[in-house]
């Protein structure tokens, strides 16, 4: 059965609502290892059956994908997703943490899967301002770093 690395457990109304953890939301950068994170969520997607949503967030005034070519790094992504049984979502917003709370909550997305942060401070790690943001109990399951050198060698 399912048992992410990492889980934060959040409280919140919602969550006591559905009998079944089954949606999945994996968050992604422009960066090209980001599919150990839709790989991660496919795994879960199989035992739990769930449907499965990749979504990068950008925010406005910066480009999608950094200095990876728009359409290369777009097409990889959605290939990527494809491939694994996953909708891709990419959309631009002045707030990327609020974006993914509301896309969670439209979706009702009871797990999400992201990557470590190297940011130590609360207000730099996306993970803990996103789980500020979040209304209802989810589970998010971070994928270390380590893997992410496991599966480079």
């Amino acid at each position: 059965m399912f048992e992410p690395n990492k889980t934060v457990k959040l409280t919140g109304k919602g969550f006591e609502m559905r009998k079944t953890v089954k949606n999945i939301m994996v968050c992604v950068t422009q960066q090209k290892s980001c599919e150990r994170l839709i790989r991660r969520g496919a795994e879960i997607k199989k035992q739990l059956n769930g449907e499965l949503h990749v979504i990068h967030v950008v925010k406005e005034g910066w480009k999608y994908f950094g200095k990876l070519k728009e359409s290369d790094a777009l097409e990889y992504l959605f290939d990527k997703s494809k491939s694994y049984g996953a909708d891709l979502t990419v959309i631009k917003a002045p707030d990327i943490e609020e974006t993914l709370r509301n896309f969670a909550e439209k979706n009702n997305i009871d797990i999400i899967v992201m990557g470590e942060s190297f940011e130590k401070s609360e207000q730099q790690n996306m993970i803990k301002r996103l789980k500020n943001k979040l209304s209802y109990e989810v589970i998010i399951d971070v994928v270390p770093l380590e893997e992410v050198n496991e599966q480079a060698v």
